[in-house]
């Protein structure tokens, strides 16, 4: 196992040889999203990379502690705690420790067949703010999944489990509310309050100004709003809980489909079972025979 020394005091760091570089890219599954390199580097003073012509992968860095910055196109950015960077794979950049408090660092260079559906967030400092539901703690232990695997060999099984990971720590950046605890209402978040708003209403037969009204927008507003953030109308999201709840109740109660959609608030059996097949691609009859589980 090959290790990058810098000289920081704790520092840990592990790149993959390139043998095992190409069993990644031959597996099914790790090919799509791998770690190449990955590291930790606490109060890295003089830590300092340049590449002319870019790195073959994209670079992930999350700042825990201190300073830095990085320059991309040109653009220099200052980095400080609790923000990270994405660079992308091929463009020649810079970064670096600040002088006066430098900075800790978990960072990896990743890539993969689908590395550039992260594209979004590349090339740009993010903040994480210190909410109640920030997840700190469970990120880095993420990191600690992905480093300490492949700090036990390049068995497939690690290979294959520390990709899995992989996804879910990009997506912890890339997602952020969604991996933040989503099922508790976020002060200002007016979607997940609408949505709050719905499954505390499900056997209501809400409309859009019903919806809209709660969180204090005007329907047209809310409805773009809404649509933009979730892929969704307000009402689609809306009838996808009222279905939800129905499969639970057909799976796990004895009511008859007629007392399920009275009980969701449907005008009654044939709506529902409309709405349903809509929305599962079979009727509520044959869902409830299904074996699950």
């Amino acid at each position: 196992m090959e290790y990058k020394k810098d000289g920081f005091i704790n520092q840990r760091a592990i790149v993959l040889p390139q043998s095992i570089k190409e069993i990644l890219i031959s597996n099914e599954l790790t090919s799509l999203l791998y770690v190449t390199d990955i590291g930790y580097y606490p109060k890295a003073k003089g830590h300092y990379r340049t590449r002319h012509e870019g790195s073959e992968q994209n670079i992930l860095i999350y700042c825990t502690e201190g300073q830095g910055w990085f320059s991309v196109n040109g653009v220099r950015q200052e980095v400080k705690k609790e923000q990270f960077f994405i660079i992308e794979a091929g463009l020649p950049h810079t970064y670096a420790a600040s002088e006066a408090d430098p900075w800790s660092i978990y960072w990896l260079h990743f890539t993969g067949e689908k590395s550039h559906l992260f594209r979004s967030i590349y090339n740009k400092v993010y903040s994480i703010d210190a909410a109640p539901e920030a997840r700190f703690k469970d990120r880095i232990i993420l990191f600690e999944e992905i480093f300490q695997n492949l700090e036990m060999g390049y068995s497939i099984e690690n290979l294959e489990y520390t990709t899995l990971c992989l996804w879910h720590f990009i997506a912890s950046f890339r997602f952020l509310s969604q991996y933040r605890e989503v099922n508790k209402e976020k002060k200002g978040d007016i979607i997940q309050k609408a949505i709050q708003y719905m499954k505390n209403n499900l056997p209501q037969k809400l409309s859009l100004e019903d919806i809209a009204g709660h969180v204090g927008y005007s329907p047209s507003h809310f409805g773009q709003v809404f649509l933009k953030k979730t892929g969704q109308t307000p009402l689609n999201y809306f009838n996808q809980l009222k279905i939800q709840k129905a499969c639970q109740l057909l799976d796990f109660s004895e009511l008859k489909i007629k007392e399920i959609a009275e009980e969701l608030g449907f005008y009654d059996q044939y709506h529902f079972s409309k709405v349903f097949f809509k929305q599962i691609g079979e009727p509520p009859t044959q869902y409830k025979k299904r074996n699950k589980g």
